[in-house]
């Protein structure tokens, strides 16, 4: 097996994280499991139209977990590029919903 099927990060709460991810990027809403290693937790998965593999990017809501801190084998900054065909375009709804956002968009050259 070659490439990768899902990144997996910490969410704080999770109705924003379903809101930004969903009416925010546009991204489909997958499916909602539980964190096997703590069935309390919901794991939520985000992926294209078709939630291919490779597409899925998903998170881990826990509402009262601490602040991350970068460091050593931490991710200080992650990428999302929409894909070249889609039904429906999502550059400019990435453009306005990211407007004013703790994010940085830059054009794809």
């Amino acid at each position: 097996m070659s490439g990768v099927h899902h990144v997996t990060a910490i969410a704080g709460n999770a109705s924003r994280n379903y809101n930004f991810y969903t009416r925010s990027l546009g991204l489909r809403f997958v499916k909602k499991t539980v964190n096997f290693d703590d069935p309390g937790t919901y794991h939520f998965y985000y992926g294209n139209e078709t939630g291919s593999p490779g597409t899925i990017l998903t998170f881990f809501p826990w509402e009262d977990a601490a602040p991350g801190r970068g460091g050593v084998g931490q991710t200080q900054t992650s990428s999302a590029r929409p894909a070249a065909r889609t039904s429906r375009p999502p550059c400019p709804r990435w453009s306005r919903s990211c407007d004013g956002a703790p994010s940085r968009l830059q054009p794809i050259a």
